[in-house]
């Protein structure tokens, strides 16, 4: 059942499904039902009333029941007398309209930032009252350090970058955030062809390799699988940064024997004939964090509303790119040359997860790329474990403070709740990296138990 449709139909259900309003079982079923829905304020009071309906009954069959008894009149004039609906949505309308509206997002190329970008030409920023430039950008040095001049009211950034922009690690200090995570999954270590039979990465001393940005998941994932193996990434290989767009080249060029990125890379690589796909960042850790939609906390407290704004956007977007059914719908809206630039077959390779790995396979992963938008402040503190591990971050840290102030979990719980999805009631848990259980509540034990890492 749509946002805004009637929750006193007998007939519909409350179920959400997967369209963007995440209210549908399908696209077709939401385009289906948007000419008769309510605008304005009576869009807002309906779906303050179906929330209150889901709340009196939270099994979808009771209340259909209540419905065929007693009437859809009886029924809104009985929740009306308890709960004023229409004083309810008026409250929630006057929650203020964005301080400023014409802004310019930051974004890399990859399938990494799908939902930032999706999100301008299928019109989730303009529902929410915003103008919205979405703008290419080379690097993410030059990402940061165009956001930190306020060039960019926010960002495509990875998922480490507003912990280190928090903590003054690479750039001046200043406090960071980010609201919600872009993607889960979505990369892979590639290697070059003629490495098609050094599968085994004890083999790889000597091996040269890149990856998008030092704080970045693929530099702490790829050290992590590389140490599992028994390699010091910092003695028996050579780890360099290299943007993403240009790690295909490099490639080709011999200039690095493989490389753990961001896709569409991967799969332009394989696309090539350049490379092939060795092992998915799923098989390492399922359902990682990678990019993520970053401000500054600046912005959100000059401009809270156009920061509620965009957020909702983001979270909207992330929806119904999470939905599989429309993942070649939102390849055809990023591929072009203003976006991605890649050809549509490597991009739906890559959301859809059947894809060609480049050595005769095709394969089928479904959650190969995923989304999710809610920032879990145990990634945060994995994180920091690794970047003290590697010698990025030196001295004592307060993991479970940086990742309360950094990694905004409240923000996107109560963003959710307002667009009637469910976040998760806690915002840290345990999960599994290469078959080792992380504790966010016991970095420092976590941090020790490694034998190869810089920390001491």
């Amino acid at each position: 059942m749509a946002l805004f449709d009637n929750p006193f139909d007998a007939k519909r259900r409350l179920a959400r499904g997967g369209c963007s309003c995440g209210a549908h079982a399908s696209q077709a079923a939401h385009d289906a039902e948007q000419a008769a829905a309510p605008e304005g304020e009576a869009a807002l009071e309906r779906a303050v009333e179906g929330a209150v309906m889901r709340a009196l009954f939270p099994h979808d069959a009771e209340r259909r029941a209540f419905l065929r008894s007693v009437g859809a009149a009886t029924a809104l004039a009985a929740v009306s007398q308890f709960f004023p609906t229409k004083f309810a949505a008026e409250a929630f309308a006057q929650a203020g309209k964005p301080e400023k509206t014409d802004l310019k997002v930051g974004f890399i190329p990859i399938t990494c930032a799908t939902p930032i970008i999706m999100a301008k030409p299928m019109g989730f920023y303009e529902k929410q009252g915003l103008n919205v430039e979405v703008v290419k950008t080379a690097g993410w040095a030059v990402i940061r350090d165009k956001t930190l001049n306020k060039e960019y009211d926010a960002a495509h950034m990875l998922a480490p970058m507003p912990i280190a922009i928090s903590l003054g690690l690479g750039s001046n200090p200043q406090p960071y955030t980010m609201p919600a995570v872009e993607n889960v999954n979505g990369q892979a270590i590639t290697l070059a062809m003629k490495h098609k039979d050094r599968r085994d990465p004890k083999d790889w001393k000597g091996f040269k390799l890149a990856v998008p940005f030092d704080y970045s998941m693929h530099n702490y994932l790829l050290r992590y699988y590389l140490a599992e193996a028994g390699i010091d990434p910092d003695t028996d290989v050579q780890i360099r940064a290299v943007p993403p767009p240009e790690m295909v080249a490099n490639m080709r060029a011999d200039n690095i024997d493989g490389f753990l990125a961001p896709d569409p890379v991967n799969q332009r690589a394989v696309y090539d004939g350049v490379g092939f796909i060795h092992i998915l960042s799923k098989e390492i850790w399922d359902r990682h964090p990678c990019c993520a939609f970053a401000a500054s906390e600046t912005f959100i407290k000059e401009t809270p509303n156009t920061y509620a704004a965009l957020l909702r956007s983001i979270i909207q977007a992330t929806a119904y790119a999470s939905n599989k059914e429309n993942r070649k719908e939102i390849a055809a809206a990023i591929a072009p040359a203003n976006y991605l630039n890649q050809p549509l077959t490597v991009v739906e390779q890559v959301l859809t997860g059947t894809f060609a790995d480049g050595l005769g396979q095709v394969r089928k992963v479904p959650d190969r790329v995923d989304f999710d938008a809610f920032p879990w402040q145990s990634f945060a503190v994995w994180i920091l474990t690794q970047m003290k591990r590697w010698g990025q971050l030196k001295g004592e840290v307060d993991y479970a403070a940086v990742a309360r102030q950094v990694y905004l979990a409240t923000d996107a719980a109560k963003l959710m709740k307002q667009d009637g999805f469910t976040p998760p009631e806690a915002t840290s848990k345990t999960f599994s990296v290469m078959g080792k259980t992380f504790d966010p509540s016991k970095p420092k034990e976590y941090l020790d138990s490694f034998k190869i890492k810089r920390a001491s």
